[in-house]
């Protein structure tokens, strides 16, 4: 990747997540927060791929279709704040990184809950004797 593309990646996800926080009141965005995790523009700049996390994922579906329906109006307000040649065109697709993150947070948390509830807790536990190092060399 290119230091052009880069920077293209990082103006065009700056300014699209701009346009997102703003708002556009289409009804199918309400109650949800969409946050853009990730842009990669192709080579020759004609498109750009924009990852969008939406939470809570219950509303992904109904999210991702008033977005896909609001394509040519967020590229068209990201073009107003990033000065480039051509804009590339916007794809956007679903990221599930961060449910996935929230999952295994919630799992280790789950986790951790069970071993609070034990009898012994963790802070009781001792390590294991080791054996005395300087006894060792003595012996040598």
């Amino acid at each position: 990747m290119t230091r052009r593309t880069e920077q293209l990646n990082s103006v065009i996800h700056r300014a699209a997540q701009s346009v997102l926080s703003k708002g556009f009141g289409d009804p199918r965005l309400d109650g949800c927060m969409l946050t853009i995790t990730n842009v990669k523009v192709t080579e020759d700049a004609r498109t750009a791929v924009l990852s969008v996390s939406v939470l809570p994922a219950k509303y992904e579906r109904r999210a991702m279709a008033g977005l896909k329906a609001a394509t040519k109006h967020v590229r068209r307000r990201s073009a107003e704040i990033v000065s480039v040649h051509r804009m590339p065109e916007f794809i956007f697709k679903t990221d599930r990184g961060m449910k996935r993150e929230a999952d295994v947070l919630s799992a280790l948390e789950e986790v951790r809950q069970e071993w609070n509830d034990k009898e012994e807790p963790i802070a009781e536990m001792q390590p294991p004797a080791s054996p005395n190092v300087d006894s060792q060399e003595k012996d040598s």
